[in-house]
């Protein structure tokens, strides 16, 4: 049975959610729908758009966002935070072993092959250190919850996780159109986000950074399907928004071209994919990096958030080591728990899996976005046949979990209200000294009646999501 994250197997309404409750016993239809129109509204406005690759219709698009919030209460968020601290934590201690000693691998918790065989394993990166020991600066950790207890981790997004400019314009919105709803909740604010990611991203430059960092906000451009979050967070940081023609290196120094002359850049937030950061070092037919840039990187005069070579850590295969990696390198039991997976590179694993694809949904490795996966229970038997076809040629490829009854949150529909399926991924920022974290994060809704597939590049949404005090929610 899926649990509803408002209402329990009685019927009665969840502590969190009695003032949400209350409030809408007194809502009018009208209203709702009035304050949805509102918020298209203001979205348009904004500005807020999210390009969708390969989508004929239109290049661009508004993310449909739900006007009800996802509610968690105090106590089950400090739960939540301790656990995600503990896994950036082991993402960074994992990827500086396996650029480093390999001690994880000596002991045969991991397969070599698994990271060296890993597309996104950079040996350029092997036996170097970086700035504090920090590779994943800024992490986006999706967690799904099954019941009153427990949360799962679904996956890890180390390289360059997006979305946070949308929880905080989420934000800003349910603000402007609930003052009433807000007045009535003690709700957590998110609003130093930028603050806190600022303060993170000086925290790590290099450690012969003269003066105070000067941080900048690498983009792609204005064609990149996140280039609105780009611009809307170097506007939030007080940093420039840069592109790889806006930097050059001299001596193995990262300078940006000013009207005032050349800028040393300390940190490079950046938003570009391994492959085009350097044309010197990657791919030679990039026109998105800088030349040079691998070079004053691995001289350790500029700090690159995330690292190269992050991307390792964010496989899927490896996903499902992260739970025996907490306990090799912390020596602690996981607080979250990672969703039962099988690897379908082991043989056994690979039988239980063939024979119930209509059963589980299965995900290629390197997959991302909802691309590249088969959801059986909702599987055509075509469809079911050709994932099979590719499962077979290279099992390697391939993991495969329970299809999990994701937890509900109510949405307001033209009929009402109704249950979603939702996820969460909270943001996580690990600086020299401290991990910290935001309450709350980007709600994401699966818009479609009985859907799990909630991804904004599949047609899901987004709500705000509130960490109410315990005693506020009673």
């Amino acid at each position: 049975m899926q649990f509803d994250e408002m209402q329990g197997a009685n019927g009665a309404v969840r502590a969190g959610y009695a003032g949400l409750a209350q409030w809408l016993s007194t809502a009018s239809p009208e209203l709702l729908e009035t304050r949805r129109r509102q918020a298209e509204l203001l979205f348009r406005r904004i500005g807020i758009t999210f390009a969708v690759y390969g989508a004929e219709e239109s290049l661009e698009r508004l993310i449909p966002f739900d006007i009800l919030p996802r509610i968690i209460t105090r106590s089950e968020w400090l739960r939540l935070e301790a656990g995600l601290k503990q896994r950036v934590r082991t993402l960074n201690l994992l990827l500086a072993d396996l650029y480093g000693p390999g001690e994880i691998l000596k002991a045969g918790i991991i397969p070599d092959e698994l990271v060296y065989r890993n597309p996104a394993y950079r040996p350029e990166m092997a036996g170097r250190r970086v700035p504090h020991d920090v590779f994943v600066h800024i992490a986006g950790v999706d967690v799904v919850r099954t019941d009153e207890h427990d949360f799962y981790v679904l996956e890890d997004n180390a390289r360059t996780p997006s979305g946070v400019s949308y929880m905080l314009e989420n934000r800003e919105v349910m603000m402007r159109l609930f003052p009433d709803l807000f007045s009535g909740h003690k709700v957590a604010p998110i609003e130093d986000y930028p603050d806190q990611l600022l303060e993170t991203l000086r925290s790590v430059a290099p450690p012969n950074t003269p003066g105070v960092p000067t941080v900048a906000l690498l983009t792609p451009g204005q064609f990149n399907s996140a280039y609105y979050e780009h611009s809307f967070l170097a506007d939030k940081l007080g940093v420039e928004l840069v592109e790889g023609c806006d930097l050059f290196v001299k001596n193995d120094i990262v300078y940006m071209r000013t009207t005032e002359g050349p800028r040393r850049i300390d940190v490079l937030y950046r938003r570009i994919d391994d492959d085009f950061l350097d044309p010197l070092a990657f791919r030679p037919d990039s026109a998105l990096g800088v030349a040079g840039l691998m070079g004053a990187y691995q001289a350790g005069n500029v700090t690159l958030a995330n690292a190269v070579g992050t991307g390792v850590a964010d496989d899927k295969a490896m996903y499902t080591y992260i739970p025996e990696a907490i306990r090799f390198y912390l020596g602690e039991e996981p607080l979250l728990k990672n969703v039962p997976t099988w690897r379908c590179r082991e043989p056994e694993a690979y039988a239980y899996v063939s024979e119930r694809l209509s059963e589980l949904v299965v995900k290629e490795v390197a997959g991302s976005g909802g691309y590249g996966m088969l959801v059986g229970p909702h599987a055509t038997a075509r469809q079911i046949e050709e994932f099979g076809a590719k499962l077979r040629a290279a099992p390697e490829n391939f993991i495969a979990q329970p299809t999990l009854s994701l937890s509900t949150c109510p949405i307001s529909v033209a009929s009402g209200v109704a249950p979603r399926h939702v996820d969460l991924r909270p943001f996580v920022l690990q600086g020299a000294k401290d991990v910290r974290i935001v309450p709350g994060g980007l709600t994401r809704v699966a818009m479609i009646e009985n859907s799990l597939v909630v991804n904004s590049s599949q047609g899901g949404g987004t709500k705000d999501t509130w960490v109410v005090d315990d005693l506020a929610a009673n």
